[in-house]
């Protein structure tokens, strides 16, 4: 018969209720993941809808394939940095569209695509500032809020030197001094005059690592008990 000695199991008992619950809260996000994996995947492929003015709901549009009309505000593009492509380094043009298709509706702030550092100026891709009325397709898309250790290794934007490193559409809306949607618009044309920015960014094949952390956890809890077991069936040193 075992006796659990006082020190050992104040120590193994929270130690493996954290374990389990880590392992739970792991299960927990594998379903969330594939929920959200699923919605990309059905809405990202389906035929576009025309976009409704205003802002939306995350539940409801995120990954919508969705068309819109409107006019490149270029003197607002936004340059959002460190984002590569195939290895290549770079970053993402967003350039605010007013809409022409629904007048009076806000702006939607359009993610055109990525393009090499040389090319990060405007004035460097004449011929991808593209004038006029343009139909854009493309997927929604929201920001997310930056959390963890995100928030401590991003950093801050510089709306001043047009330096970004995340979307925040307040900040952007502040500084062009315009009223944008609560989402955004990641382009899906691939032929842009001038070849760049290269549209169509966006990755359906997303990381679902989370049934493997949850296997971790538990196992891990599992050899705790194990020891704890071992450790007293051997009697274990003296208290």
């Amino acid at each position: 018969m075992i006796r659990p000695k006082l020190i050992p199991t104040l120590f193994t008992l929270p130690a493996l209720i954290a374990l389990i619950w880590l392992g739970v809260w792991q299960l927990q996000r594998l379903e969330w993941k594939e929920t959200l994996i699923d919605r990309l995947h059905s809405r990202a492929s389906a035929d576009a809808v025309a976009l409704p003015p205003g802002d939306l709901d995350i539940d409801t549009w995120e990954f919508q394939r969705v068309t819109l009309t409107g006019e490149f505000l270029h003197d607002h593009e936004v340059h959002l940095l460190n984002r590569s492509l195939n290895g290549n380094p770079g970053l993402h043009i967003l350039t605010p569209l007013r809409r022409t298709d629904v007048p009076g509706a806000p702006t939607v702030l359009v993610n055109r695509g990525w393009v090499p550092f040389e090319l990060k100026e405007a004035a460097s891709r004449p011929n991808g500032l593209v004038e006029g009325p343009v139909t854009v397709e493309g997927i929604v898309r929201f920001q997310r809020p930056i959390t963890g250790l995100q928030r401590v290794f991003l950093p801050e934007n510089e709306p001043s030197n047009n330096i970004w490193y995340s979307v925040d559409q307040a900040q952007i809306e502040a500084d062009a001094a315009l009223t944008l949607t609560n989402f955004y618009v990641v382009d899906g044309n691939t032929e842009v005059p001038g070849t760049y920015p290269l549209g169509k960014q966006w990755i359906l094949d997303i990381r679902n690592d989370h049934f493997q952390y949850a296997l971790t956890w538990f196992l891990l809890a599992g050899a705790l008990v194990v020891i704890f077991l071992v450790y007293h069936r051997r009697g274990g040193p003296s208290e």
